[in-house]
């Protein structure tokens, strides 16, 4: 059985970018939303291995996000990655003291991204 992974991010071409480099390291169930809102959605219905977000989206934030799951009892342990343009410390601490696992800012190359998902679920 494949692993799911829930790409939370507004930018058609960043989603495309992680899409397509999350599909080069093999067998994947990729979910796109393409707000926080769109994820809220699809997280009730869908058992998720790993989800990675974008901080800076229209309705909830990817911080927003990161609470929601954190408080939600059915994903209080899946892995959760922040992947943003905001690279200051402070953006950094601020979505790890929220919940997040790791946080990768934007250029990222595919290979960091990789290694990131490869800690996580396998």
């Amino acid at each position: 059985m494949s692993k799911k992974i829930l790409i939370a991010e507004d930018s058609t071409t960043m989603r495309y970018l992680i899409v397509s480099t999350i599909s080069a390291m093999g067998d994947f169930d990729i979910l796109e939303a393409a707000n926080g809102f769109e994820a809220l959605r699809i997280l009730p219905r869908e058992k998720v291995d790993l989800v990675l977000t974008d901080i800076n989206m229209p309705d909830i934030n990817g911080l927003e996000l990161v609470s929601f799951v954190r408080n939600n009892p059915h994903y209080k342990t899946t892995p959760l990655i922040i992947i943003s343009t905001e690279g200051s410390e402070r953006d950094r601490e601020k979505g790890l003291s929220l919940g997040a696992d790791a946080y990768l800012v934007k250029p990222f190359s595919p290979e960091e991204l990789q290694g990131l998902i490869r800690r996580f679920l396998e």
